[in-house]
């Protein structure tokens, strides 16, 4: 994009030339607007609960190639100005020149550009990118630039606290004004002496956890204030703090408070009434671990705790036990994670300024205390070009362009508190990343869990951060380095060093990482050489964000370092409404794996229909791995998700917002392996959730049975409960197909091999849409009901002659007319599963049942003699064929496979069934990094 103008020729005293631009994306007599097809949109977002209007806003303009759901976000979260005043924007084009008009204004009165018409060619790349989704800048920059508020454009803040009052109370009143904005702040307070440690006037001190309770306290106060996001806090202890034990268990004891009350029948849920007696839920907890400690725990010898005010080794504690008890609270309640010391602090550019201690709230922005870091994030996805080859030039010149709009921002920039202000402007702290990563890999087909995708992402981000830093050394030959540079000058070389030996160590293992890689060599020789003359202008240049909202705006499949959460999403329609999709991803990848164009639909249509790729027509088992996501039939094994992040960790100036998901019934051992791993593949932090390990596990019977013993009662009324049987592996199934009223769907219903119907699982309506979420439900609930012993034929009773649309004439010779799909499913049930008698006295009958009863023959004998040729004919090969597919594939299925039986609906229901609800529109939330957005509105909670 950018190249430093020629020569060191000043004009004047202390001036320098600025940079010279070119144009990579437009042309010199279009303006980038024109280049674009727009169209009027009218949104209008309802809350699904009760229905009413969070917002509306109509003949809003946007890019015709965005999507609906990017138009709501943007207009509903970016467009300033009071609704239905004329300063209100309601076009992109007004929400970009805000912006790019802010960056390109100040660049140019801070000598960035060498001519005027380089700042054009800078605006108008910027205008391109932006409207085209090549990248967004954090949601503060769209929040705030260019308007009369504060020119805030840091989403993630670190705070410090020191051994004092004064400055733990100047804790609480920081973290409050950066919440009251909106935005998140870490700190680590093991500067605070412990609990068992004197205070100078003779009293014994609190110790940091106490301090955790005011803080949390006010940080859920001033977001039920009006914030339209949950306060986002990181709280660190280092591991050799005296209080380490109590602070790894507090939000484990909270849990288990939070379930007790639960069970109390108090109001526990998200924001209920009864939720303010529960202590610190507003912050992420991390212990800072050394390499001593986890050498410790690798040899398994003890370990010291150290006094805070002598320096001393108070006390001596059981290295592996202490990790298990954080392994086993990180296991009950996902807190704490780890942020590994040693590692972060070798990847330290500034250590003569300070030690790294801390990060923000979702740990991918660690540096110094009480400083700030603004964020951008690339779609990698947009550099795919129509080979699907990646275009390196692009990306790279794309990756010039980000960083020096990203380091203008921080000359005009405001600043929370001023001690921020003067560490920020010092040190210019930016993090540079991406989004989409799992979209790339998978439509390149590479598969996120494989040397060839750890290849690919590693290289990417080798060649990013390395031409960030390249830029940064380039502008510090036109602006001057960063103020603390002079002071950590060997220190910033010697990571720069450390970053270009870890590029020298990438191994290619395709062609298209090979190439990247290469180009990243190029960037990282020119960063050093460039750097050894000019220094840098950057103190920092890259990280991995979670990307939630802005991953939205930008129509990402996929957030950060992520891979792809299911096959198959939702698109919002311009009219209202919603229509499932299948990731473009897919299709891609299957043509980039070899298959033709036929066998491309056939697959497609496969994956819509059943939301994965097993046993897809066509489609061979060795290229299963390319489309493994997050959740669902074949779900990334967790240290895939670990092995990804050590292949890009040694390429980040910062560290990843990601959070490591394990099923439900992964043990405290496997958070104890992902820990210990994460250490030795060099990560710099790592968060483990376990599914539903939050409130909406009951009590263990043994604690409940103990709780009645220990309270007398004047009388006990024994009451026998129903036993659920559930159906074993491998059971008799069948599926019919049906068509009501052209109304088509199946019925699969599944039987004891003894005897009786056990489960039935019936399909109508497109996969995803509100008639087969309900259609999934209605089978889970009358599933479970048959197996806890409810008849068939109380159901047959009730839901025969139920009246609705559709209904009409039918497919089945048996039925050939039904008064609804309800009327019909049960009539055909009580066919296939009741005997004579029974549907007799309900009014239901063959065809040829009904036949004898006209002709004056007795039913019932036509009934057994078809009872008794169906037992005894032989199969056929084509039912021979289907009945080993439906057993065959019974193992598969109850390991979470095809939707042909109720127990995999009810686990994919039950996945991340404890994220948070949205706050803004009350939609469930998925997890993104570290945090969780909403896919309705964009909203997140944490880092965007």
């Amino acid at each position: 994009m950018t190249e430093t103008a020629s020569g060191a020729a000043r004009k004047g005293k202390d001036r320098r030339k600025g940079l010279k631009m070119e144009r990579i994306f437009t042309q010199p007599d279009v303006h980038p607007y024109d280049a674009v097809e727009w169209e009027r949109r009218d949104v209008v977002m309802t809350n699904w609960r009760d229905g009413t209007v969070n917002f509306e806003q109509r003949g809003v303009e946007f890019p015709a190639g965005w999507s609906m759901n990017a138009t709501q976000i943007v207009a509903s979260k970016y467009f300033r100005g009071a609704m239905g005043t004329p300063e209100r924007e309601w076009s992109l084009k007004q929400l970009v020149d805000r912006v790019a008009g802010t960056y390109t204004e100040t660049g140019k009165a801070y000598g960035y550009f060498a001519t005027d018409e380089d700042a054009e060619i800078f605006d108008h790349e910027l205008k391109h990118a932006l409207v085209n989704q090549y990248f967004s800048f954090n949601s503060p920059v769209w929040f705030n630039v260019g308007t009369s508020s504060s020119q805030q454009v840091s989403a993630c803040f670190i705070l410090s606290v020191d051994d004092t009052m004064e400055s733990i109370l100047d804790w609480y009143k920081e973290e409050g004004i950066i919440f009251k904005g909106g935005s998140g702040a870490g700190v680590n307070l093991s500067r605070i002496r412990s609990s068992s440690e004197l205070l100078t006037s003779g009293g014994t001190a609190s110790g940091p956890v106490s301090f955790m309770r005011g803080a949390d306290a006010s940080a859920g106060t001033i977001k039920s204030g009006g914030a339209t996001r949950r306060a986002a806090k990181m709280v660190v202890l280092d591991v050799d703090h005296p209080d380490i034990g109590e602070f790894v268990q507090t939000k484990a004891r909270e849990e288990h408070k939070i379930r007790a009350l639960r069970d109390a029948g108090f109001d526990v849920d998200l924001g209920g009434d009864d939720m303010f007696s529960v202590q610190y839920q507003n912050a992420n907890n991390s212990v800072r671990v050394s390499d001593a400690f986890m050498r410790a725990v690798e040899s398994g010898s003890d370990f010291g705790l150290t006094s805070r005010t002598s320096g001393e080794v108070v006390a001596t504690v059981d290295a592996n036990e202490l990790f298990r008890t954080m392994a086993k609270a990180a296991w009950e309640c996902a807190d704490p994670g780890l942020q590994y010391d040693d590692t972060i602090n070798d990847w330290h550019t500034t250590p003569e300024s300070g030690r790294i201690s801390a990060s923000n709230p979702c740990s991918e922005y660690v540096h110094l205390d009480n400083s700030s870091c603004n964020l951008a994030s690339i779609n990698l996805l947009k550099f795919l070009d129509e080979k699907d080859e990646f275009d390196i030039a692009s990306f790279v010149k794309l990756t010039e362009l980000v960083i020096t709009a990203m380091d203008i921002s921080i000359s005009f920039a405001d600043f929370p508190t001023e001690k921020i202000g003067e560490t920020t402007r010092a040190f210019r702290q930016l993090g540079i990343g991406y989004a989409n990563l799992g979209a790339l890999l998978m439509a390149t087909g590479h598969a996120y869990d494989s040397d060839g995708g750890r290849a690919v992402a590693g290289a990417i981000t080798s060649l990013m951060t390395g031409t960030a830093y390249k830029r940064s050394a380039e502008m510090a030959g036109v602006v001057g380095p960063y103020e603390g540079y002079a002071k950590n000058t060997e220190a910033h070389k010697r990571v720069m060093r450390k970053h270009a030996a870890a590029n020298d160590d990438l191994r290619a293992v395709g062609s298209m990482d090979r190439a990247i890689s290469t180009a990243a060599t190029t960037a990282w020789q020119q960063c050093l050489k460039t750097g050894e003359k000019n220094g840098w202008r950057n103190a920092q240049a890259s990280l991995l964000a979670p990307t939630g909202t802005i991953g939205f705006m930008m129509d990402c499949d996929t957030t950060g370092i992520e891979p792809d959460f299911s096959l198959v999403k939702y698109k919002k329609l311009v009219g209202g409404g919603s229509m499932q999709i299948v990731n473009q991803a897919i299709p891609r990848a299957l043509r980039n794996l070899g298959y033709q164009e036929e066998q491309v639909e056939a697959i497609v249509e496969y994956i819509a229909d059943n939301g994965h790729v097993v046993d897809a027509p066509g489609l061979r088992p060795e290229h299963y791995e390319v489309f493994d996501c997050a959740m669902g039939k074949r779900y990334i094994k967790p240290m895939g998700h670990v092995e990804m992040m050590g292949a890009v960790q040694p390429f980040l100036s910062g560290a990843i917002s990601k959070t490591v998901n394990v099923p439900e019934d992964a043990t405290v051992e496997d958070f104890e392996h992902i820990y210990f791993q994460g250490w030795k593949l060099g990560l710099k932090a790592l968060a483990v959730y376990r599914d539903n390990c939050k409130v909406g596990q009951p009590l263990s019977t043994a604690s409940t049975e103990s709780k009645e013993q220990s309270t007398p009662e004047p009388e006990v009324v024994e009451v026998n409960r129903p036993v659920r049987r559930r159906l074993p592996k491998k059971r008799p199934s069948q599926t019919v197909s049906f068509s009501v009223g052209g109304a088509e769907g199946y019925i699969t219903a599944g039987s004891y091999p003894d005897d009786g119907l056990g489960e039935v699982f019936m399909k109508l309506g497109k996969q995803g849409s509100t008639l087969a979420g309900v259609m999934d439900a209605f089978s889970i609930a009358i599933s479970i009901a048959l197996q806890y012993g409810v008849p068939l034929e109380t159901y047959v009773d009730k839901f025969t002659n139920m009246r609705f649309d559709p209904a009409g004439m039918t497919d089945d010779p048996d039925i050939r007319m039904a008064q609804s799909v309800i009327d019909y499913i049960f009539r055909r049930l009580a066919l296939d599963y009741l005997p004579y008698d029974e549907r007799a006295a309900l009014g239901v009958l063959s065809a040829e049942e009904r036949r004898a009863q006209a002709n004056g023959e007795d039913p019932a004998q036509v009934a057994a003699e078809v009872e008794s040729y169906a037992q005894s004919a032989p199969l056929t090969p084509a039912e021979r064929a289907a009945e080993e597919e439906d057993t065959g594939n019974s193992g598969e299925e109850e390991r979470g496979g095809r939707r042909s039986t109720v127990e995999p609906v009810e686990r994919s229901q039950g996945f991340v069934a404890d994220a948070p609800l949205c706050v803004t529109c009350g939609t469930k939330m998925r997890p993104s990094g570290s945090c969780y957005a909403c896919e309705g509105c964009g909203a997140t909670s944490g880092c965007s």
